[in-house]
Protein backbone atom coordinates (compact mmCIF):
# COMPACT_ATOMS: atom_id res chain seq x y z
CA UNK A 1 0.00 0.00 0.00
CA UNK A 2 0.56 3.86 0.23
CA UNK A 3 4.70 4.45 1.39
CA UNK A 4 4.89 1.26 3.77
CA UNK A 5 7.31 1.52 6.20
CA UNK A 6 10.65 0.96 5.11
CA UNK A 7 12.65 0.56 8.10
CA UNK A 8 15.83 1.72 9.22
CA UNK A 9 18.31 -0.41 6.94
CA UNK A 10 18.77 -0.55 3.26
CA UNK A 11 19.29 -3.63 1.12
CA UNK A 12 22.03 -2.32 -0.61
CA UNK A 13 24.92 -3.93 1.63
CA UNK A 14 24.02 -6.97 4.04
CA UNK A 15 27.36 -5.92 6.18
CA UNK A 16 26.02 -2.45 6.60
CA UNK A 17 22.71 -3.75 8.40
CA UNK A 18 21.74 -2.82 11.92
CA UNK A 19 21.06 -5.83 14.25
CA UNK A 20 17.96 -5.41 15.97
CA UNK A 21 18.49 -5.12 20.13
CA UNK A 22 16.60 -8.09 21.86
CA UNK A 23 16.92 -6.47 25.12
CA UNK A 24 13.01 -6.48 26.76
CA UNK A 25 12.89 -2.16 26.41
CA UNK A 26 14.16 -2.50 23.22
CA UNK A 27 11.35 -5.43 21.60
CA UNK A 28 8.41 -3.75 22.81
CA UNK A 29 9.53 -1.06 20.54
CA UNK A 30 10.15 -3.57 17.69
CA UNK A 31 6.96 -5.35 18.45
CA UNK A 32 4.01 -4.75 15.54
CA UNK A 33 2.31 -7.73 13.61
CA UNK A 34 1.96 -9.66 16.64
CA UNK A 35 0.47 -6.97 18.85
CA UNK A 36 -2.09 -6.43 15.72
CA UNK A 37 -2.94 -9.77 15.24
CA UNK A 38 -4.17 -10.03 19.23
CA UNK A 39 -5.91 -6.34 19.17
CA UNK A 40 -7.64 -7.75 16.08
CA UNK A 41 -9.46 -10.16 18.43
CA UNK A 42 -9.68 -8.30 21.18
CA UNK A 43 -12.44 -6.17 21.20
CA UNK A 44 -16.03 -8.17 19.90
CA UNK A 45 -14.72 -11.76 21.19
CA UNK A 46 -13.46 -10.06 24.84
CA UNK A 47 -15.79 -7.26 25.32
CA UNK A 48 -19.00 -8.84 23.82
CA UNK A 49 -18.89 -12.37 23.67
CA UNK A 50 -16.91 -13.37 26.89
CA UNK A 51 -19.07 -11.11 28.76
CA UNK A 52 -22.11 -12.43 27.11
CA UNK A 53 -20.50 -16.57 27.58
CA UNK A 54 -20.40 -15.42 31.84
CA UNK A 55 -23.49 -13.57 31.96
CA UNK A 56 -25.71 -15.95 30.26
CA UNK A 57 -24.10 -19.23 31.45
CA UNK A 58 -21.83 -18.11 34.30
CA UNK A 59 -18.19 -20.56 34.33
CA UNK A 60 -19.73 -23.58 32.18
CA UNK A 61 -17.85 -22.46 29.45
CA UNK A 62 -14.46 -21.48 30.42
CA UNK A 63 -13.27 -24.68 29.26
CA UNK A 64 -13.53 -23.13 25.17
CA UNK A 65 -11.03 -20.65 26.07
CA UNK A 66 -7.88 -22.87 26.86
CA UNK A 67 -8.77 -25.02 23.33
CA UNK A 68 -9.62 -22.25 22.01
CA UNK A 69 -5.64 -20.88 22.66
CA UNK A 70 -4.33 -23.83 22.97
CA UNK A 71 -5.15 -25.22 19.29
CA UNK A 72 -4.87 -22.83 17.40
CA UNK A 73 -1.69 -20.86 18.11
CA UNK A 74 0.28 -22.84 15.06
CA UNK A 75 -2.16 -22.01 12.67
CA UNK A 76 -1.03 -18.28 13.22
CA UNK A 77 2.70 -19.23 13.92
CA UNK A 78 3.16 -20.90 10.48
CA UNK A 79 1.75 -17.70 8.83
CA UNK A 80 4.64 -15.68 10.85
CA UNK A 81 7.38 -18.08 10.52
CA UNK A 82 6.55 -18.54 6.68
CA UNK A 83 6.69 -14.73 6.15
CA UNK A 84 10.18 -14.48 8.39
CA UNK A 85 11.83 -17.65 6.09
CA UNK A 86 11.04 -16.01 2.35
CA UNK A 87 10.66 -12.68 3.10
CA UNK A 88 7.07 -13.52 1.16
CA UNK A 89 3.28 -13.62 2.21
CA UNK A 90 1.63 -16.40 2.47
CA UNK A 91 -1.12 -15.60 -0.16
CA UNK A 92 2.23 -15.75 -2.84
CA UNK A 93 2.52 -19.40 -1.44
CA UNK A 94 -1.47 -19.65 -2.06
CA UNK A 95 -1.00 -18.71 -5.68
CA UNK A 96 1.17 -21.71 -6.90
CA UNK A 97 -2.00 -23.91 -6.08
CA UNK A 98 -3.75 -25.67 -8.96
CA UNK A 99 -5.84 -23.09 -10.94
CA UNK A 100 -4.79 -20.85 -7.93
CA UNK A 101 -7.95 -22.22 -5.77
CA UNK A 102 -7.07 -21.08 -2.14
CA UNK A 103 -6.89 -17.64 -3.70
CA UNK A 104 -10.22 -17.66 -4.75
CA UNK A 105 -11.22 -19.10 -1.58
CA UNK A 106 -9.68 -16.39 0.33
CA UNK A 107 -10.83 -13.67 -1.73
CA UNK A 108 -14.28 -14.38 -1.65
CA UNK A 109 -14.98 -15.28 2.03
CA UNK A 110 -12.53 -11.89 2.94
CA UNK A 111 -14.92 -9.82 0.89
CA UNK A 112 -18.07 -11.51 2.65
CA UNK A 113 -16.32 -10.81 5.75
CA UNK A 114 -15.13 -7.31 5.33
CA UNK A 115 -19.06 -6.61 4.83
CA UNK A 116 -20.10 -8.93 8.06
CA UNK A 117 -17.31 -9.47 10.01
CA UNK A 118 -16.80 -5.88 9.92
CA UNK A 119 -20.26 -4.61 10.75
CA UNK A 120 -19.41 -7.43 13.96
CA UNK A 121 -16.46 -5.28 14.78
CA UNK A 122 -17.68 -1.92 14.18
CA UNK A 123 -20.93 -1.88 16.21
CA UNK A 124 -19.32 -3.17 19.01
CA UNK A 125 -17.35 -0.02 19.04
CA UNK A 126 -20.14 1.83 18.57
CA UNK A 127 -22.16 0.54 21.00
CA UNK A 128 -19.23 2.06 23.67
CA UNK A 129 -19.86 5.24 22.12
CA UNK A 130 -23.87 4.72 22.30
CA UNK A 131 -23.39 3.75 25.93
CA UNK A 132 -21.69 6.79 27.00
CA UNK A 133 -23.31 9.57 25.33
CA UNK A 134 -26.90 7.99 25.53
CA UNK A 135 -27.05 6.39 28.77
CA UNK A 136 -23.89 7.41 30.90
CA UNK A 137 -24.33 11.61 29.77
CA UNK A 138 -28.28 11.65 28.51
CA UNK A 139 -27.06 13.11 25.04
CA UNK A 140 -28.44 11.93 21.87
CA UNK A 141 -29.14 12.75 18.65
CA UNK A 142 -32.05 14.52 17.93
CA UNK A 143 -34.68 12.49 15.68
CA UNK A 144 -33.13 9.33 15.37
CA UNK A 145 -34.14 5.88 17.30
CA UNK A 146 -31.66 3.85 19.21
CA UNK A 147 -31.16 2.03 15.92
CA UNK A 148 -30.34 4.75 13.71
CA UNK A 149 -28.24 6.58 16.43
CA UNK A 150 -25.89 3.35 16.70
CA UNK A 151 -26.06 2.98 13.19
CA UNK A 152 -24.74 7.07 12.85
CA UNK A 153 -21.85 6.06 15.58
CA UNK A 154 -20.72 3.63 13.47
CA UNK A 155 -20.82 5.58 10.48
CA UNK A 156 -18.69 8.31 12.00
CA UNK A 157 -16.19 5.61 14.09
CA UNK A 158 -15.88 4.10 10.31
CA UNK A 159 -15.22 7.26 8.52
CA UNK A 160 -12.35 8.34 11.11
CA UNK A 161 -10.85 4.87 10.85
CA UNK A 162 -10.50 5.00 6.99
CA UNK A 163 -9.07 8.52 7.12
CA UNK A 164 -6.41 7.51 9.90
CA UNK A 165 -5.59 4.42 7.82
CA UNK A 166 -5.31 6.19 4.06
CA UNK A 167 -3.64 9.11 5.40
CA UNK A 168 -0.98 7.32 7.32
CA UNK A 169 0.85 3.96 6.57
CA UNK A 170 1.54 0.84 8.35
CA UNK A 171 2.98 2.02 10.84
CA UNK A 172 0.25 4.67 11.87
CA UNK A 173 -1.43 1.52 12.40
CA UNK A 174 0.93 -0.41 14.59
CA UNK A 175 1.66 2.55 16.42
CA UNK A 176 -2.14 3.04 17.60
CA UNK A 177 -2.36 -0.65 18.43
CA UNK A 178 0.14 -0.37 20.94
CA UNK A 179 -1.13 2.04 22.80
CA UNK A 180 -5.04 0.84 22.78
CA UNK A 181 -3.73 -2.66 24.00
CA UNK A 182 -1.56 -0.70 26.80
CA UNK A 183 -4.77 1.36 27.82
CA UNK A 184 -7.00 -2.07 27.91
CA UNK A 185 -4.38 -4.03 29.54
CA UNK A 186 -3.73 -1.45 32.76
CA UNK A 187 -7.81 -0.79 32.92
CA UNK A 188 -8.74 -4.50 32.73
CA UNK A 189 -6.23 -6.11 35.14
CA UNK A 190 -7.22 -2.95 37.62
CA UNK A 191 -10.79 -3.65 37.29
CA UNK A 192 -10.08 -7.40 38.25
CA UNK A 193 -7.92 -7.06 41.32
CA UNK A 194 -10.45 -5.43 42.75
CA UNK A 195 -12.53 -7.98 43.35
CA UNK A 196 -10.83 -11.25 41.67
CA UNK A 197 -13.30 -15.00 41.19
CA UNK A 198 -13.05 -17.96 43.58
CA UNK A 199 -9.72 -19.97 42.50
CA UNK A 200 -12.52 -23.12 42.95
CA UNK A 201 -14.43 -21.71 39.66
CA UNK A 202 -11.13 -21.98 37.67
CA UNK A 203 -12.11 -26.33 37.32
CA UNK A 204 -14.54 -25.36 34.60
CA UNK A 205 -11.20 -24.89 32.52
CA UNK A 206 -11.40 -28.52 32.42
CA UNK A 207 -15.22 -29.41 32.44
CA UNK A 208 -16.47 -29.82 29.21
CA UNK A 209 -20.31 -28.12 29.29
CA UNK A 210 -22.79 -27.26 26.39
CA UNK A 211 -25.36 -25.31 28.01
CA UNK A 212 -28.76 -25.61 25.84
CA UNK A 213 -28.79 -22.77 23.84
CA UNK A 214 -24.70 -22.18 23.86
CA UNK A 215 -23.96 -23.36 19.98
CA UNK A 216 -23.54 -20.10 18.71
CA UNK A 217 -21.64 -18.36 21.60
CA UNK A 218 -19.14 -21.35 22.13
CA UNK A 219 -18.46 -20.96 18.17
CA UNK A 220 -17.62 -17.62 18.50
CA UNK A 221 -14.99 -18.60 21.12
CA UNK A 222 -13.33 -20.94 19.19
CA UNK A 223 -13.64 -18.90 15.78
CA UNK A 224 -12.52 -15.79 17.19
CA UNK A 225 -10.60 -16.55 20.15
CA UNK A 226 -7.57 -14.76 20.05
CA UNK A 227 -9.08 -13.88 16.59
CA UNK A 228 -9.55 -15.83 13.58
CA UNK A 229 -7.40 -18.15 11.51
CA UNK A 230 -8.11 -15.92 8.48
CA UNK A 231 -6.29 -13.00 10.41
CA UNK A 232 -2.98 -15.09 9.70
CA UNK A 233 -2.91 -13.56 6.59
CA UNK A 234 -3.68 -10.01 7.34
CA UNK A 235 -0.48 -10.62 9.57
CA UNK A 236 1.68 -12.06 7.00
CA UNK A 237 1.13 -9.23 5.16
CA UNK A 238 1.33 -6.75 7.74
CA UNK A 239 5.05 -8.85 8.48
CA UNK A 240 5.54 -7.99 5.02
CA UNK A 241 4.76 -4.55 4.93
CA UNK A 242 7.01 -4.05 8.43
CA UNK A 243 9.86 -4.66 5.98
CA UNK A 244 12.37 -6.06 7.84
CA UNK A 245 13.92 -9.68 8.25
CA UNK A 246 14.08 -11.46 4.97
CA UNK A 247 11.41 -8.95 4.27
CA UNK A 248 13.75 -6.27 3.38
CA UNK A 249 16.20 -8.60 2.24
CA UNK A 250 14.59 -10.75 -0.02
CA UNK A 251 14.05 -8.05 -2.95
CA UNK A 252 18.77 -7.56 -2.73
CA UNK A 253 18.72 -11.83 -2.62
CA UNK A 254 17.09 -12.13 -5.92
CA UNK A 255 18.83 -8.91 -7.63
CA UNK A 256 22.15 -10.72 -6.66
CA UNK A 257 21.05 -14.11 -7.75
CA UNK A 258 20.77 -15.45 -4.26
CA UNK A 259 17.64 -16.32 -4.27
CA UNK A 260 14.82 -17.42 -7.16
CA UNK A 261 12.44 -14.46 -8.49
CA UNK A 262 9.04 -15.05 -7.84
CA UNK A 263 6.30 -14.73 -9.96
CA UNK A 264 2.75 -15.72 -9.13
CA UNK A 265 1.63 -16.90 -12.54
CA UNK A 266 4.91 -18.91 -13.81
CA UNK A 267 6.78 -19.97 -10.25
CA UNK A 268 6.13 -22.80 -8.29
CA UNK A 269 6.09 -23.23 -4.78
CA UNK A 270 9.69 -24.43 -4.21
CA UNK A 271 11.27 -20.54 -6.05
CA UNK A 272 9.60 -19.41 -2.76
CA UNK A 273 12.03 -21.15 -1.39
CA UNK A 274 15.09 -18.59 0.47
CA UNK A 275 18.62 -20.82 1.37
CA UNK A 276 19.88 -18.82 4.41
CA UNK A 277 22.90 -19.92 3.90
CA UNK A 278 24.06 -18.14 1.36
CA UNK A 279 23.54 -14.88 3.33
CA UNK A 280 26.27 -13.06 5.05
CA UNK A 281 26.82 -14.44 8.78
CA UNK A 282 25.46 -10.55 9.79
CA UNK A 283 22.95 -10.70 6.92
CA UNK A 284 21.72 -14.32 8.47
CA UNK A 285 21.93 -12.82 12.06
CA UNK A 286 19.46 -10.05 11.18
CA UNK A 287 17.30 -12.67 9.72
CA UNK A 288 17.49 -14.72 13.00
CA UNK A 289 17.14 -11.91 15.71
CA UNK A 290 13.67 -10.43 13.53
CA UNK A 291 11.84 -14.20 13.69
CA UNK A 292 13.13 -14.62 17.43
CA UNK A 293 11.36 -11.15 17.67
CA UNK A 294 8.09 -11.80 15.41
CA UNK A 295 7.98 -14.86 17.22
CA UNK A 296 7.88 -13.37 21.00
CA UNK A 297 5.76 -10.92 19.54
CA UNK A 298 3.16 -13.06 18.57
CA UNK A 299 3.38 -15.12 21.98
CA UNK A 300 3.31 -12.23 24.12
CA UNK A 301 -0.17 -10.98 22.46
CA UNK A 302 -1.42 -14.49 22.46
CA UNK A 303 -1.13 -14.67 26.32
CA UNK A 304 -2.43 -11.55 27.15
CA UNK A 305 -4.82 -12.00 24.81
CA UNK A 306 -5.88 -15.25 26.69
CA UNK A 307 -6.03 -13.79 30.38
CA UNK A 308 -8.04 -10.72 29.54
CA UNK A 309 -10.34 -13.39 27.87
CA UNK A 310 -10.08 -14.88 30.87
CA UNK A 311 -11.09 -12.10 33.02
CA UNK A 312 -14.34 -10.82 31.41
CA UNK A 313 -15.99 -14.14 31.08
CA UNK A 314 -15.18 -14.21 34.90
CA UNK A 315 -16.16 -10.92 35.71
CA UNK A 316 -19.27 -11.33 33.79
CA UNK A 317 -19.58 -14.74 35.65
CA UNK A 318 -19.41 -12.94 39.06
CA UNK A 319 -21.24 -9.97 38.70
CA UNK A 320 -23.76 -10.36 35.88
CA UNK A 321 -25.23 -14.08 35.60
CA UNK A 322 -27.86 -15.11 35.54
CA UNK A 323 -28.44 -12.17 32.58
CA UNK A 324 -29.21 -12.39 29.19
CA UNK A 325 -26.93 -9.57 27.62
CA UNK A 326 -28.39 -8.45 24.42
CA UNK A 327 -29.77 -5.14 23.16
CA UNK A 328 -28.26 -1.74 22.14
CA UNK A 329 -27.63 -1.38 25.49
CA UNK A 330 -25.00 -3.99 25.61
CA UNK A 331 -22.21 -2.14 26.87
CA UNK A 332 -24.20 -0.70 29.55
CA UNK A 333 -24.95 -4.21 31.10
CA UNK A 334 -21.58 -5.40 30.57
CA UNK A 335 -20.36 -1.82 32.31
CA UNK A 336 -22.66 -3.18 35.12
CA UNK A 337 -20.56 -5.42 35.99
CA UNK A 338 -17.62 -2.19 36.89
CA UNK A 339 -19.79 0.02 38.89
CA UNK A 340 -21.12 -2.88 40.69
CA UNK A 341 -17.57 -4.66 41.68
CA UNK A 342 -15.78 -1.51 42.48
CA UNK A 343 -18.33 1.35 41.74
CA UNK A 344 -19.43 4.34 39.60
CA UNK A 345 -15.97 6.05 39.83
CA UNK A 346 -14.40 3.21 37.33
CA UNK A 347 -16.63 3.69 34.57
CA UNK A 348 -15.28 6.04 32.70
CA UNK A 349 -12.15 3.49 32.77
CA UNK A 350 -13.78 0.42 31.74
CA UNK A 351 -14.83 2.93 28.51
CA UNK A 352 -11.58 3.75 28.16
CA UNK A 353 -10.14 0.36 27.76
CA UNK A 354 -13.86 -0.61 25.92
CA UNK A 355 -13.21 1.67 23.37
CA UNK A 356 -9.78 1.00 23.12
CA UNK A 357 -10.33 -2.63 22.34
CA UNK A 358 -13.15 -2.42 20.01
CA UNK A 359 -12.46 0.59 17.69
CA UNK A 360 -8.75 -0.79 17.58
CA UNK A 361 -9.98 -4.39 16.19
CA UNK A 362 -12.42 -2.05 13.44
CA UNK A 363 -9.29 -0.32 13.02
CA UNK A 364 -6.89 -3.08 11.87
CA UNK A 365 -9.93 -4.66 10.15
CA UNK A 366 -10.34 -1.72 7.88
CA UNK A 367 -6.78 -1.95 7.48
CA UNK A 368 -6.39 -6.18 7.22
CA UNK A 369 -8.99 -7.42 4.93
CA UNK A 370 -8.65 -5.05 2.32
CA UNK A 371 -4.68 -5.19 2.21
CA UNK A 372 -5.56 -8.93 1.76
CA UNK A 373 -8.15 -8.42 -1.44
CA UNK A 374 -5.31 -6.51 -2.60
CA UNK A 375 -2.89 -9.33 -1.69
CA UNK A 376 -5.10 -11.98 -3.41
CA UNK A 377 -5.75 -9.53 -6.68
CA UNK A 378 -2.09 -9.39 -7.09
CA UNK A 379 -1.72 -12.95 -7.41
CA UNK A 380 -4.98 -13.58 -9.44
CA UNK A 381 -4.58 -10.86 -12.47
CA UNK A 382 -1.63 -10.37 -14.45
CA UNK A 383 -2.49 -6.73 -14.83
CA UNK A 384 -2.54 -6.15 -11.44
CA UNK A 385 0.44 -7.60 -11.25
CA UNK A 386 2.25 -6.09 -13.79
CA UNK A 387 2.13 -2.42 -12.57
CA UNK A 388 5.46 -1.18 -11.28
CA UNK A 389 5.22 0.04 -7.64
CA UNK A 390 8.02 2.06 -7.62
CA UNK A 391 9.42 4.67 -10.04
CA UNK A 392 12.71 5.27 -8.41
CA UNK A 393 12.45 6.83 -5.01
CA UNK A 394 8.61 7.64 -5.44
CA UNK A 395 5.55 5.37 -6.12
CA UNK A 396 4.92 5.19 -9.92
CA UNK A 397 2.01 7.12 -11.45
CA UNK A 398 0.91 4.11 -13.13
CA UNK A 399 0.56 2.19 -10.09
CA UNK A 400 -0.75 5.32 -8.22
CA UNK A 401 -3.85 6.20 -10.72
CA UNK A 402 -4.97 2.85 -12.28
CA UNK A 403 -7.60 1.51 -10.82
CA UNK A 404 -7.18 -1.76 -10.90
CA UNK A 405 -3.36 -1.52 -9.01
CA UNK A 406 -3.28 -3.02 -5.65
CA UNK A 407 -2.87 0.22 -4.68
CA UNK A 408 -6.44 1.53 -5.67
CA UNK A 409 -7.70 -2.29 -5.19
CA UNK A 410 -7.05 -2.15 -1.42
CA UNK A 411 -8.59 1.40 -1.01
CA UNK A 412 -11.92 0.25 -3.28
CA UNK A 413 -11.99 -2.75 -0.71
CA UNK A 414 -11.83 -0.12 2.20
CA UNK A 415 -14.84 1.84 1.04
CA UNK A 416 -16.74 -1.16 0.06
CA UNK A 417 -15.96 -2.24 3.65
CA UNK A 418 -17.04 0.52 4.94
CA UNK A 419 -20.47 1.24 2.82
CA UNK A 420 -21.49 -2.54 3.69
CA UNK A 421 -20.24 -2.91 7.50
CA UNK A 422 -22.58 0.64 8.07
CA UNK A 423 -25.87 -0.63 5.89
CA UNK A 424 -25.14 -4.00 7.28
CA UNK A 425 -25.82 -2.36 10.81
CA UNK A 426 -28.54 -0.10 10.06
CA UNK A 427 -30.77 -3.15 8.98
CA UNK A 428 -29.65 -5.85 11.56
CA UNK A 429 -30.50 -3.68 14.69
CA UNK A 430 -29.14 -6.50 16.95
CA UNK A 431 -25.53 -5.94 17.97
CA UNK A 432 -25.14 -8.84 20.19
CA UNK A 433 -26.16 -11.71 17.57
CA UNK A 434 -24.11 -9.82 14.87
CA UNK A 435 -21.10 -10.01 16.53
CA UNK A 436 -22.14 -13.21 17.52
CA UNK A 437 -22.86 -14.48 13.52
CA UNK A 438 -19.40 -12.32 12.25
CA UNK A 439 -17.28 -14.50 15.05
CA UNK A 440 -18.97 -17.92 14.49
CA UNK A 441 -18.30 -17.40 10.58
CA UNK A 442 -14.31 -17.25 11.07
CA UNK A 443 -14.58 -20.28 12.83
CA UNK A 444 -15.97 -21.99 9.51
CA UNK A 445 -13.05 -20.94 7.35
CA UNK A 446 -10.36 -21.61 9.84
CA UNK A 447 -10.07 -25.19 9.07
CA UNK A 448 -9.06 -24.50 5.67
CA UNK A 449 -6.55 -21.40 6.49
CA UNK A 450 -4.91 -23.87 9.00
CA UNK A 451 -4.18 -26.47 7.11
CA UNK A 452 -2.66 -24.25 4.25
CA UNK A 453 -0.80 -22.14 6.55
CA UNK A 454 0.78 -25.87 7.50
CA UNK A 455 1.56 -27.25 4.13
CA UNK A 456 3.28 -24.69 2.64
CA UNK A 457 5.45 -24.07 5.59
CA UNK A 458 6.11 -27.82 5.60
CA UNK A 459 6.51 -27.97 1.93
CA UNK A 460 8.50 -24.37 0.86
CA UNK A 461 10.81 -24.03 3.76
CA UNK A 462 14.27 -26.37 3.76
CA UNK A 463 14.00 -29.26 5.78
CA UNK A 464 17.55 -28.55 7.11
CA UNK A 465 16.88 -24.96 7.75
CA UNK A 466 17.07 -25.63 11.74
CA UNK A 467 15.80 -22.06 12.54
CA UNK A 468 12.27 -21.45 10.28
CA UNK A 469 11.35 -25.18 9.82
CA UNK A 470 8.99 -25.95 11.66
CA UNK A 471 10.03 -28.84 14.92
CA UNK A 472 8.60 -32.26 14.90
CA UNK A 473 6.62 -31.56 18.21
CA UNK A 474 5.53 -28.18 16.14
CA UNK A 475 4.24 -30.13 13.31
CA UNK A 476 2.76 -33.20 14.89
CA UNK A 477 0.56 -30.72 17.34
CA UNK A 478 -0.02 -28.62 14.09
CA UNK A 479 -1.77 -31.75 12.56
CA UNK A 480 -3.53 -32.60 16.05
CA UNK A 481 -4.97 -29.15 16.14
CA UNK A 482 -6.07 -29.41 12.65
CA UNK A 483 -8.09 -32.19 13.27
CA UNK A 484 -9.60 -31.00 16.54
CA UNK A 485 -10.81 -27.82 14.60
CA UNK A 486 -11.58 -29.63 11.72
CA UNK A 487 -13.79 -32.04 13.64
CA UNK A 488 -15.67 -29.37 16.26
CA UNK A 489 -16.69 -27.51 12.97
CA UNK A 490 -18.25 -30.34 11.31
CA UNK A 491 -20.24 -31.13 15.15
CA UNK A 492 -21.12 -27.88 15.23
CA UNK A 493 -22.39 -27.48 11.86
CA UNK A 494 -24.26 -30.99 12.17
CA UNK A 495 -26.02 -29.78 15.26
CA UNK A 496 -26.81 -26.54 13.93
CA UNK A 497 -27.95 -26.78 10.56
CA UNK A 498 -29.04 -30.58 10.67
CA UNK A 499 -30.63 -30.92 14.41
CA UNK A 500 -28.04 -34.02 15.25
CA UNK A 501 -27.21 -33.99 18.73
CA UNK A 502 -23.93 -35.25 20.63
CA UNK A 503 -24.90 -35.05 23.55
Amino acid sequence: MRDETKGENTPGGFDSLVLPSLRPASLIREFGPGMMLMMTGIGTSHLVTAPVAGGRYGYALLWCLPIAYIFKYYGFEMAIRFTHATGRSMLDAYATAWKKIPVWYVLITTIIQSAVGQAGRLIAAAAVVFYFFRLYLGVDIPGFDDDKELAIYALLLGVMSVAIILRGRYAVVELATKIAAGILIVCTVAVFVVEPAPISEFVHFFQLETPEGSWLIIASFLGLLPTGIDVSLQASEWGKAKKVGMGLLRSEMEAQGLAKKFDAFESRKDDLSVDVSKLPERAQEYCRRWFKIGLLDFRAGHVISFVLATIFLVLAAVWLYPSDVSGNAVMGEIARMFTESVGPSLMLVFLAGALAATYSTALNYFDGWPRVVGACCRNLFRKTASLPRKARNDVDPRYRWTWYSEYNIYRLSMLFSLVASVAIIAGVPRPVYLVLVASALAYFVAPVIFFLNLYYCRTVIPKDDKLFYPSTFATWFSWISFIVFTGMSAILILQRLFGISFV
